[in-house]
């Protein structure tokens, strides 16, 4: 090697070690002013909430404000698309939910990458989703109901907060899985689609506990099944898809963190763990609780390979039943 390219190398390497001094000496001084959590949805929905109910202790964690800003629009494209465009210095977090991986194969020309433009940070709440029906339906067990869809095809209506969210995903699902005809009516919302389930218009849901529950306990609802792996505390009695015969059913309605790609791993481990703390604190489990979710407990390691195979297997079922978004 001759002196110029040694000159080079030795150049590089102090380019480097300055790099990670730099990058360490930011980290042990982070954070040094207000975090915003970017919600991409609107006030008073359910990842709202739950941003709401970290941000206040998070930032008491971290001794420094943390800031909840609502930028809702473009099925949470808007929200996603700001925050991948800001600097990645852990100031600016994204609170993301299902849309957030299956627009990548819904939304046409998006502007980013829900793998390679953020990074995991932390994988915060995560709610199954029930089979539920109107009392109308003569079906008291998910075999009761596949026979009778299958004696009656598009008979019968499943109703959804909007095209290509979790209700509307699972509910594909369900239909392939068993062989049935349903005809899915998208509502711009939660509230609409339970009224109309609670009217007749619609007689079967694919809904939370949050959405279902009150109105089982009510008895204005029938819950039969559950979609997650095992059974859930918000209905232990309801059997999984799985016991029932159909595999691949592990599937819920998620909410987590992610931080613009290239935020350093120093950062984003001082966020984690400081989420991490503020999850295992008994008031903010009980009031996710309360809100039907289950808190989850992840690296950030963790999260990155979850949402990156969520990301391929919406697109699966997306690409199998030819979903659209409105």
């Amino acid at each position: 090697m001759n002196q110029q390219s040694m000159r080079r190398v030795v150049g590089c390497l102090l380019a480097a070690v300055f790099s990670l001094a730099a990058g360490s000496a930011a980290a042990q001084s982070y954070p040094n002013r207000p975090i915003k959590l970017v919600v991409p949805y609107s006030a008073g929905g359910p990842v709202d909430v739950t941003a709401r109910i970290v941000s206040d202790r998070l930032g008491e964690v971290l001794q420094q404000r943390v800031i909840v800003e609502n930028r809702a629009g473009g099925n949470a494209v808007i929200g996603a698309d700001y925050v991948a465009k800001s600097a990645a210095d852990g100031y600016t977090l994204l609170v993301a939910a299902p849309a957030f991986t299956t627009n990548m194969s819904l939304v046409k020309n998006i502007t980013y990458d829900a793998v390679k433009d953020f990074v995991a940070v932390a994988w915060l709440t995560d709610q199954p989703l029930f089979v539920t029906v109107h009392p109308s339906v003569p079906a008291t067990s998910i075999p009761e109901l596949i026979a009778l869809l299958k004696a009656n095809p598009d008979k019968y209506n499943y109703g959804t907060s909007g095209a290509g969210g979790p209700q509307h995903l699972f509910g594909e699902m369900f239909k392939t899985a068993t062989g049935t005809k349903i005809t899915h009516i998208p509502y711009k919302g939660a509230a609409p689609a339970s009224t109309a389930l609670l009217a007749g218009e619609t007689q079967i849901s694919f809904s939370t506990p949050t959405n279902t529950f009150p109105l089982v306990k009510a008895g204005k609802l029938r819950a039969l099944a559950v979609s997650s792996a095992k059974r859930s505390v918000f209905g232990p009695d309801l059997p999984t898809m799985g016991e029932l015969g159909y595999s691949g059913f592990n599937y819920s309605s998620w909410i987590g963190v992610l931080a613009p790609a290239g935020t350093s791993r120093d950062i984003v481990q001082r966020l984690h763990e400081a989420v991490a703390k503020v999850l295992a604190e008994k008031e903010v489990r009980d009031k996710f609780f309360t809100q039907g979710m289950d808190v989850m407990a992840s690296t950030p390691e963790s999260f990155a390979e979850f949402i990156k195979n969520d990301v391929a297997r919406s697109a699966k079922i997306v690409k199998d039943n030819a979903i659209q978004s409105e």
